[in-house]
């Protein structure tokens, strides 16, 4: 059967579509907006109206589907299995604003992801730049409260906001006035920049990551963040531009591939609540470079969420 994203019969399980072939979803998952029986739900959010450098992050969904595509028909690494065997997943297509009201969009933004979340399903967006990641922590945190963040990232988006900016470098200014993030428990990896102020959220400077084992890096994150309920957020380029060209604002000395995806391995048992990955803009990659990184940063938050199902059936 072709065009598995919007043919498929059933929600779990892999596909054996062509990884060249066929309508793209984020890794064949069918395209639905029914929340019934989903565990996981994976939507676009594609919005780069918050940029201070290179726009283009509103292809960021749609480059992270393609890219995604290659990843569906074997057993996923390094897992070793199908993630999608006992985990339902769906692509729930794109948050929808009107650009020209730039100002209704973050309340339309939470609206949307609040839908998903009463629901009872782990939501994952795909942005987008960073400033998605305001509303995204404030839908969860409507349920959760105050939630641990573990953010990889160049940047500690912790610049002044007066409470009204749209911007991706002070949404975790504004989320910490707002008591949405437990500072005390939160941590920021890759950091190779400097803002005014960090509000307690501790930080791994790109350096220090750099002369860091990945196992050395997840310990300083578990011991941080415990067993609070923790919110993902992944910025691409948190990666060296080596391996992340496509973003828009890259800076030298970040992580590669290898060592941002084996930390995040090292993640499992976390008791993550939603994430995302951002900052992905295809007009700046190359040979879907980015793309491919962002998509499996996706993949392996997924598959940590797959194996704990897997255990929590096992016993």
């Amino acid at each position: 059967m072709n065009d598995n994203a919007f043919t498929r019969q059933v929600i779990k399980g892999g596909t054996p579509e062509p990884t060249y072939a066929g309508a793209l979803s984020f890794m064949r998952r069918k395209y639905t907006r029914d929340l019934e029986g989903v565990d996981v739900a994976v939507w676009g959010v594609p919005f780069d109206s918050a940029v201070t450098n290179r726009p283009g992050t509103r292809f960021g969904p749609r480059g992270i589907r393609e890219a995604s595509a290659i990843m569906d028909n074997d057993p996923q690494y390094p897992f070793g299995f199908d993630i999608f065997q006992d985990m339902a997943v769906i692509d729930y297509g794109d948050c929808l604003f009107d650009f020209g009201r730039p100002w209704e969009i973050p309340a339309r933004m939470v609206e949307q992801a609040r839908t998903v979340i009463e629901a009872g399903v782990h939501l994952f967006s795909m942005g987008g730049d960073h400033f998605i990641t305001y509303p995204m922590i404030k839908a969860h945190a409507e349920r959760h409260g105050p939630l641990a963040l573990v953010q990889f990232d160049a940047h500690q988006d912790t610049w002044d906001d007066d409470g009204e900016r749209i911007d991706h470098g002070t949404m975790i200014t504004r989320a910490v006035r707002e008591g949405l993030i437990d500072t005390d428990h939160s941590i920021q990896i890759g950091i190779r920049t400097h803002a005014p102020q960090d509000f307690g959220i501790e930080i791994l400077y790109g350096l220090d990551v750099a002369a860091m084992s990945a196992a050395a890096v997840v310990e300083r994150i578990r011991n941080r963040v415990a067993d609070r309920k923790t919110y993902f957020s992944f910025d691409i380029d948190c990666l060296d531009p080596a391996y992340a060209p496509g973003t828009g604002t890259p800076v030298s000395g970040g992580l590669t591939s290898a060592q941002a995806l084996s930390i995040v391995r090292g993640l499992g048992g976390v008791n993550f609540v939603g994430g995302d990955v951002v900052e992905v803009a295809p007009p700046y990659d190359h040979a879907n470079i980015t793309a491919i990184a962002g998509s499996s940063v996706a993949m392996m938050y997924l598959g940590l969420l797959a194996e704990k199902r897997q255990r929590r059936t096992q016993v």
